[in-house]
Parts: structure tokens; C-alpha cells; sequence
């Protein structure tokens, strides 16, 4: 039997903005994968895996989660001392959720109660993300728990706030001339640190207020436009979402994409977001007219991840 698939996922809307109570949308992405599997550990990558799965393990055995979300760590660490790697193609640092996917396989693999994720409800939807929240804090210092719990699930997941999220269906991609993609920075990023500068930017009244009461705005009429598939007002916004973010996330911002960030916006061409905490990985571009972007991008790695 092989073991399940996890995807990457990519945080489409609501990046800082979620800590703050606005709403969020997290969709998976295919293209990149990972999967539990054996092997004699001949290769470095999977010798470090394993040897990483082996520290993961030691924390697993100290976390006290709920008895509905027990896992079965003695045959984990049984399973590890056989071979066991995780053999992933998703790029770390990258903002598409490298933890969450390892984190979601486990759980999958070693949860003693199985769960159906075409069957959950919106209560314990809330009580896993909590507890992938507590497992995938060993990677991050602190977890939201929303990439395992997108990996977990594969399917998109609309966060209303802080208490509430649930399943969500995104209009059907077609082959139009417009696109969301993908630009490589060419760095990796590291969560943590821009992490702190966000709180460190909180702690100042002005950036509160335009946090609340205009990119949180901006954000969540995005969410709406999008998932009603209402292009006009979804790029109108999208454009003040990019300019507030170009304004005032810059140290999120790679400086390889500063000019094409501000090229997208002087243009209207395309427009530029963060794809998770940034400061290095993928960057969201969005466009009526992927061709005369992808021209107007040239030199940088795309990847096309929904047309319309």
C-alpha cells in the first residue's frame, strides 16, 4: 500500500492580516508534494530526513494533545528506526508549506482515531487546526496550525476570523488570458524573523490603525470578490491591497522584486502580494493578461497556478 500524497498550499489572501482577525484564504497546490515512504537510507537526503523525523519524534512524545487526536508514537519511532523519510519535492522557505505537509502526513499515518476529511465538521475543522497548530510548532516557535490543516484536508479553506473557518469552493479555473502565478525571488525566506519585525511594526498605533481599517478591508473584499468570481471590483482592490503592502510590508518584500513590484502598479499590468510571511520564497502576482505580464516579468521563474 503507498502512502497517501500531501500538497503544498499557498496562502491566496490574508497573510499578517489573520493575526489580526482578518479572513483568510489558504488553497493547496499540487505541483509540489510530499509523501511518508521507507527505504535503506542509502542517499543524504534521505538519511537527514530520517534523522530529522527522529528529533520530530522526541517532541511528538511531550506534546499532550487531546485524547481524540492521540498518536501512535511508538510505532512512529519504530517506523523511523526502519527507515522511515519523508520524500518531498515542496522547496523549504518558499512560503507553500514544507512543514505543514509533513506534519499532515504524520498525523494522517500515526493518529490513532481515523478521520474522513470529506467528513468533518466545522467544529473539529477548528479543534485539528489547534492540534496541527501544537504539532507544527517545533518548526516555527509558534503555529496557526492553517498549513497542516490545508494539507490535511486538500481543499480550500476560507478563514472567517479567528474562531470560525471552513471548507470553500473556488470558482472552476478556465483558459482565459488572465492568471495567478507564481515568481520565484530567487532566496529562500525564514519565517521567524519577519515574524518579528510584523510584531514590531504592531507596536506602533499608526501601523495598527491601517492595519484594521484598510488592508484587513481591502483583504477581505478580495476573499468576496474572488470567490464570487467578480473580476472588476476583485483587481480594483487588489490594486490598493498591493499598494498598502508595497507601502508598508517592504522589509517583507525581497529586494529583487522592489521594481517589479512597483513596475505592476505604475503599470497596472499586474499586480504583486506576499505569498506567506515573505522576505524571500514566492511571490503572488495576479494579472487580467498573463502574456503581456509574463513579457513585462522577464528574467524571473513563473509557474501559472489558476487561469481565468
Amino acid at each position: 500500500m503507498t502512502n497517501p500524497l500531501f500538497y503544498a498550499k499557498i496562502i491566496l489572501f490574508g497573510e499578517y492580516g489573520m493575526i489580526e482577525d482578518s479572513q483568510g484564504l489558504v488553497v493547496p497546490y499540487s505541483f509540489y508534494k510530499g509523501t511518508l515512504k521507507f527505504s535503506d537510507l542509502d542517499s543524504e537526503f534521505e538519511l537527514k530526513s530520517n534523522g530529522h523525523l527522529q528529533k520530530y519524534s522526541d517532541f511528538l512524545a511531550e506534546l499532550d494533545l487531546s485524547e481524540d487526536f492521540t498518536l501512535d508514537i511508538e510505532r512512529f519511532k519504530k517506523d523511523i528506526s526502519r527507515g522511515l523519510f519523508f520524500d518531498s519535492n515542496i522547496p523549504q522557505g518558499y512560503g507553500v508549506g514544507s512543514s505543514g505537509a509533513l506534519v499532515a502526513a504524520i498525523f494522517e499515518k500515526y493518529s490513532l482515531k481515523k478521520l474522513n476529511p470529506d467528513h468533518i465538521s466545522k467544529d473539529n475543522l477548528k479543534k485539528l487546526k489547534s492540534v496541527f497548530g501544537e504539532m507544527e510548532s517545533y518548526f516555527h516557535g509558534k503555529s496557526s496550525g492553517m498549513d497542516p490543516l490545508i494539507c490535511y484536508m486538500n481543499l480550500p479553506i476560507l478563514i472567517e476570523n479567528k474562531e470560525n473557518l471552513d471548507k470553500v469552493s473556488i470558482p472552476k479555473g478556465e483558459e482565459g488570458k488572465g492568471a495567478i502565478f507564481l515568481i520565484d525571488s530567487g532566496i529562500t525566506g525564514e519565517t521567524g524573523p519577519m515574524i518579528q519585525i510584523f510584531f514590531e511594526k504592531m507596536k506602533t498605533e499608526g501601523f495598527r490603525n491601517t492595519l484594521k481599517e484598510e488592508f484587513i478591508r481591502y483583504n477581505n473584499a478580495c476573499i468576496d470578490a474572488f470567490l464570487k468570481k467578480d473580476m472588476n471590483p476583485f483587481f480594483r482592490n487588489l490594486k490598493k491591497l498591493s499598494h498598502w503592502a508595497y507601502e508598508h510590508f517592504r522589509p517583507m518584500i525581497p529586494e529583487s522584486i522592489f521594481n517589479i513590484w512597483k513596475k505592476g502598479l505604475d503599470s497596472n499590468a499586474y499586480y504583486l502580494k506576499l505569498c506567506g510571511s515573505g522576505g524571500g520564497g514566492y511571490i503572488l502576482g495576479f494579472t487580467k493578461d498573463y502574456n503581456k505580464a509574463e513579457k513585462m516579468l522577464e528574467g524571473f521563474h513563473k509557474e501559472v497556478i489558476y487561469r481565468f
